[in-house]
């Protein structure tokens, strides 16, 4: 059966809190989307609000527009936000129940876990649906501690790391991935957040619902399983949270589980705070770079740059300035593609040269 989907992001579509819902929209990878419930935006397209560009993905004020509203009958129900505290408010919770009512599967990917709530677990065997908790871990005797195997990895690793949360990374990663494919290279992409995991990843697990420790053995188990099993050119680890940022980890383990040679840093120019945390200054992108190259061992070899509250001209004088002061590849990859990326990967690594030659 085909999956439809309705994707719940009520408040928050094209803000930083609606980052699951608005990955999907723009891949929606083993979905079709084909509503989005938000009701402060109720009456637009999805595309022209995020991208100005029209899908015909309708924003509707609730399910029964959004039923109503979809061109296919979903059997899906997404809760696209990705709020800070991780938890269903009482009205959200109440949505849950009213799709599971109407025949849709639940794809959770929040941390409070619905299959190991009763109460969630006996509606939906009454309504004969299903709910999958896309951040549960695999069972704690199944978890891997760091091996040291990822040393043997002989494909370039490549981290897309950030300044802060929530800023285009997994975006940004995906696309850099399918331009390599489309160029002819075998790219392997591992996820490490929820979203990347709903669009199908065939590599990853949800970072954050694991110790530190397990976290970096974890991921390394995945980078090389993905390596094992594709005989990848290149391999795009999609990052999380930031290295500076005082309240996640997630990047440090990246850093130690992947040990990427290259780091792509993504940045949003305008944010003058951290996302989720409005008293604590954003890092500059200096900072960050001297922090990721000493923490890391590695380097930052191009920086691209997430657009919200920028003009056209404000982000390409952005570009301009930054590339004359770190002197290094700049862009949008949502603006202008990723090629300049690309070509800086193929320069600084030269197995993938030698892919170039083979494949032109």
């Amino acid at each position: 059966m085909k999956k439809y989907a309705i994707v719940y992001c009520e408040n928050q579509f094209g803000s930083m809190d609606g980052k699951t819902a608005n990955g999907l929209v723009r891949d929606s990878g083993l979905y079709e989307i084909v509503a989005v419930i938000d009701s402060t935006k109720a009456g637009q397209d999805a595309g022209e609000v995020l991208d100005q560009k029209k899908n015909g993905i309708p924003i509707c004020k609730n399910l029964q527009d959004a039923m109503t509203s979809a061109k296919e009958k979903p059997n899906y129900f997404i809760l696209g936000i990705a709020p800070a505290n991780a938890f269903l408010k009482k009205e959200e919770r109440q949505v849950v129940i009213e799709a599971m009512e109407a025949g849709m599967h639940i794809i959770n990917p929040l941390q409070e876990f619905l299959t190991e709530d009763e109460e969630m677990m006996a509606i939906a065997k009454r309504c004969g649906v299903t709910i999958r908790d896309i951040r549960k871990p695999r069972p704690k005797k199944e978890w891997t501690l760091f091996t040291g195997r990822i040393l043997q990895v002989k494909a370039p690793v490549v981290a897309v790391l950030g300044t802060d949360g929530a800023c285009g990374k997994r975006t940004t990663a995906m696309i850099v991935a399918k331009h390599m494919q489309q160029r002819g290279y075998k790219t392997a992409f591992v996820a490490t957040g929820q979203t990347g995991l709903i669009q199908g990843a065939s590599y990853g697990f949800a970072m954050d619902a694991f110790p530190l420790q397990y976290m970096i053995g974890e991921l390394e188990r995945e980078i090389v399983r993905a390596y094992e099993t594709e005989k990848p050119d290149i391999i795009i680890v999609e990052g999380q949270g930031a290295l500076s940022h005082p309240a996640y980890v997630s990047s440090a383990g990246i850093l130690k589980g992947a040990r990427p040679q290259a780091v792509i840093l993504q940045h949003p120019p305008k944010r003058k705070v951290l996302g989720d945390f409005p008293f604590v200054e954003m890092p500059t992108v200096e900072s960050e770079i001297a922090l990721i190259e000493h923490f890391g061992k590695t380097k930052v070899v191009a920086i691209t740059l997430n657009h919200e509250g920028m003009t056209d001209e404000e982000l390409k004088q952005t570009i301009s300035e930054y590339e004359r002061t770190f002197r290094m590849p700049v862009t949008d990859v949502l603006k202008y593609g990723a090629d300049k990326i690309v070509d800086c990967l193929i320069d600084y690594f030269p197995s993938l040269q030698k892919d170039e030659v083979a494949v032109s």
